[in-house]
């Protein structure tokens, strides 16, 4: 009991050990507000996050099947699945937003994804040049959306069997004027970096959207790679997230 008492004693007259012990880690429920309507999502942190040193941080974006308002299916899929499974290979804040049902992540899920952001990077102690963009499918759609919109914000990007050209339901971002849309998308983000995956089996999302955004982006002389799973279907996210040399190559990409 005395033991208990002088370590209560110790932990009182210093407030910076009380203050080490209270920092959350694991995967953290957040909200913000957007034109008066309140969004949930979740933001991963490493359990040896510490505010002392920076950190890299992850935006991800989910597929069609997580969307929703729970704030939390999102985490279950794609990257959140890969940091339960080795978090060891994920040292990063992690963003995980949710689109509501039969939305994409164009317009306001595409804001409240980098409101999200924003409200990380300023909760957080976070290295701002090392800030990456992921998404899977839908996700991989919005991916190209966001870095089109905002590619000064990304030190890389990973498109997880993702689409450019519109599909039926889904609307197309880059401008109707624009012959050539994966051409006119590579213009945009030729500067970053990017790691594209796509399985060549995938009868969802055709793997030609990823060979002819690949292409498009050598042609403009970007910094790509192009991997192909050869008979993976449209899961192409698992074996993409459980590579060590993608978190590798990500974690190595710093904007100047």
């Amino acid at each position: 009991m005395r033991h208990r008492t002088l370590l209560l004693a110790g932990l009182l007259a210093c407030p910076g050990a009380v203050a080490a012990q209270a920092i959350e880690t694991g995967f953290l429920d957040r909200s913000i507000s957007l034109d008066k309507v309140e969004y949930v999502y979740q933001v991963y942190v490493p359990r040896a996050y510490r505010p002392s040193e920076e950190w890299p941080v992850i935006l991800f974006l989910h597929g069609a099947g997580e969307r929703g308002d729970d704030g939390l299916f999102q985490t279950q899929v794609g990257l959140g699945s890969a940091i339960r499974a080795n978090p060891e290979r994920w040292p990063a804040i992690a963003v995980f937003p949710q689109a509501p049902e039969e939305m994409t992540w164009q317009g306001t899920p595409g804001r409240v994804a980098m409101a999200a952001l924003d409200a990380t990077l300023q909760e957080f102690r976070v290295d701002e040049s090392r800030v990456y963009l992921t998404g899977l499918s839908l996700g991989g759609n919005g991916t190209w959306y966001l870095a089109y919109s905002h590619a000064d914000r990304f030190a890389a990007l990973v498109a997880i069997c993702s689409f450019v050209e519109a599909f039926p339901g889904f609307p197309r971002f880059i401008p109707e004027s624009s012959t050539d849309p994966y051409s006119t998308l590579a213009a945009s983000v030729a500067d970053v970096p990017v790691w594209i995956v796509h399985g060549d089996a995938d009868e969802v999302v055709p793997v030609e959207e990823s060979r002819r955004m690949a292409a498009a982006l050598e042609e403009a002389g970007a910094d790509v790679r192009y991997e192909e799973l050869p008979g993976v279907g449209h899961n192409a996210w698992d074996p993409a997230y459980a590579s060590e040399e993608l978190a590798v190559w990500l974690f190595s990409q710093q904007r100047q």
